[in-house]
């Protein structure tokens, strides 16, 4: 992905959304960290399942995965140790991708979401 001006600010997350096994064993790091404090985990599994789907077109993976990426990035705009507000960038920018490629998130990918959430990140992990 070649920076331009709508991704300024957001090259470190391009970046590592290039390195998708990187962005594979950073993301379940994370996720098990923070998953208590998502309000929005389902949506972000759900975009996950989808970004890791070989029948996803490769512009949608690459959308999905610069989210996932900005996700589990160690810095943001907004640090994700302040109560309440630390994921609303997270939040933010993963809303603006799930919007651009919604099409793409079938219900196949959501019900993947939401079987790893009830049955425990580490099982999820695990079945990667």
């Amino acid at each position: 992905m070649a920076s331009s001006d709508h991704t300024v600010g957001f090259e470190p997350a391009d970046r590592l959304a290039q390195d998708r096994e990187s962005v594979r064993r950073r993301f379940w790091i994370k996720l098990k960290q923070v998953v208590a404090q998502l309000p929005f985990a389902e949506d972000l599994l759900a975009a996950y399942y989808c970004a890791f789907d070989k029948e996803t077109p490769r512009h949608v993976q690459a959308s999905l995965l610069g989210a996932v990426a900005y996700f589990i990035l160690p810095f943001d705009f907004m640090p994700d140790v302040l109560p309440l507000l630390g994921f609303t960038d997270d939040a933010a920018v993963l809303a603006a991708a799930i919007r651009m490629v919604a099409s793409h998130i079938t219900e196949e990918h959501r019900a993947a979401a939401r079987a790893a959430l009830k049955r425990g990140i580490d099982a999820a992990e695990m079945t990667e």
